[in-house]
């Protein structure tokens, strides 16, 4: 159900994460967000200016939908914290040791390869995943992702987005042992995370968005559990969502270190999985490739869903041109009309991939480049207001 951008043509927005305020030095260490937020009063200052400041930062670029910039997230080594707030919180799981092996990722090769050689730098981030073993029930635990959502969207009128790790990603990378059939596992995963995102969505929170359930990042080769569990497995963890709220699907090339995982990535070994998606938008990276397959994820999609697409890179430092951001608009507009294509940026901002500034002049660069073609289509253009000539010092 289409919420936040019902009536947003070309609405733009980032996929979630930006880097920290430097004065952010507060972590969760382990403990739930209300635990903290409402017992230990540095963090609760620490954590609340920096979400002032990240959606003031948003909303200053002129942004339409904006996000907590998921500073639940501890200051860690190479964003092991996408798996590790859920790892640590959920139910069923116990806690490892750092230097215990890592089954994610079999599937990529190369990046396999990479995790074993210790002068690359992917090892030094899996080294740092430390996967729990799964030894119970799986439950939502102390996730708390409404109250979350409820701390960010007190501070604006502007519709929050709240972005989380999928359990198919859970599932891929903790290392089994409580349930005797890797499905009923991987289905548990589903039914926590539901219970989960549907207090999310009943708190009112106008957009959650999960994460793809490992498809396209596999080069079309399939593991131990196929595409088809994968994609039923997802479905059951958002079932039910879209009568409340809207719902988007973030396809990921990884990013730790800001870092992609694939030399080659491509969405065109598992595309005609993607429209099986029981979502209301799906995202893509189509900065890095320069917007050669919007039209392929385009075609699979209907006239249901919605498309939208990166349009600045979260892996470099040069600020995309807004003449060029209108091009790639313009490119992804002959497949897709205007009423059903949002922009963001490739991915995440954050896990240590480039400066709060470098993130800011981005956000602006997204709305710059929009309001071009905006204005070609004679619909209105977003207020931009760190860009107004007369504010200028």
């Amino acid at each position: 159900m289409f919420v936040a951008t019902k009536d947003t043509p070309l609405a733009t927005t980032i996929t979630g994460s930006l880097p920290r305020p430097h004065w952010f030095s507060e972590n969760l260490n382990g403990r739930s967000f209300l635990t903290a937020f409402n017992g230990d009063a540095t963090y609760r200052e620490q954590y609340s200016d920096a979400i002032g400041a990240l959606i003031g930062d948003q909303c200053r670029a002129g942004l339409d939908l904006v996000t907590d910039g998921e500073m639940r997230f501890d200051n860690d080594i190479g964003g092991r914290s996408w798996f590790g707030y859920a790892f640590d919180r959920m139910e069923g799981l116990s806690s490892r040791e750092r230097g215990v092996p890592n089954p994610g990722g079999q599937r990529r090769p190369d990046f396999v390869r990479r995790a074993e050689n210790s002068g690359d730098i992917m090892s030094e981030f899996i080294s740092t995943v430390r996967p729990p073993q799964v030894v119970g029930p799986i439950g939502p635990g102390t996730l708390q992702y409404d109250a979350v959502w409820k701390v960010a969207q007190r501070l604006t009128h502007k519709p929050v987005k709240v972005g989380s790790c999928c359990g198919q990603m859970l599932d891929r990378y903790v290392i089994g042992g409580y349930y005797k059939d890797r499905l009923e596992q991987l289905f548990a995963f589903s039914a926590a995370l539901n219970a989960e995102h549907h207090r999310l969505a009943d708190a009112g929170c106008a957009v959650i968005q999960l994460e793809e359930p490992c498809l396209h990042g596999s080069g079309g080769v399939m593991g131990e559990v196929s595409f088809d569990d994968y994609i039923d497995a997802f479905n059951r963890e958002v079932a039910g969502l879209r009568d409340k709220t809207e719902v988007w699907c973030h396809t990921c090339w990884g990013n730790p270190f800001a870092q992609r995982l694939g030399q080659r990535p491509s969405y065109k070994p598992t595309l005609s999985y993607l429209g099986r998606l029981d979502v209301d938008v799906i995202t893509i990276e189509a900065v890095e490739n320069e917007g050669a397959e919007i039209a392929d994820v385009a075609s699979v999609l209907g006239n249901e869903k919605k498309l939208c697409i990166g349009v600045v890179n979260h892996r470099t430092l040069q600020i995309e041109l807004p003449e060029d951001i209108a091009a790639l608009i313009r490119k992804a507009l002959k497949s897709v009309p205007p009423e059903r294509l949002l922009l963001s940026s490739d991915c995440g901002f954050g896990r240590e991939g480039m400066s709060r500034t470098h993130a800011f002049y981005k956000m602006i660069a997204i709305v710059r480049g929009a309001n071009i073609v905006r204005r070609e289509l004679g619909l209105p253009e977003a207020e931009i207001a760190a860009s107004e000539p007369k504010y200028a010092l």
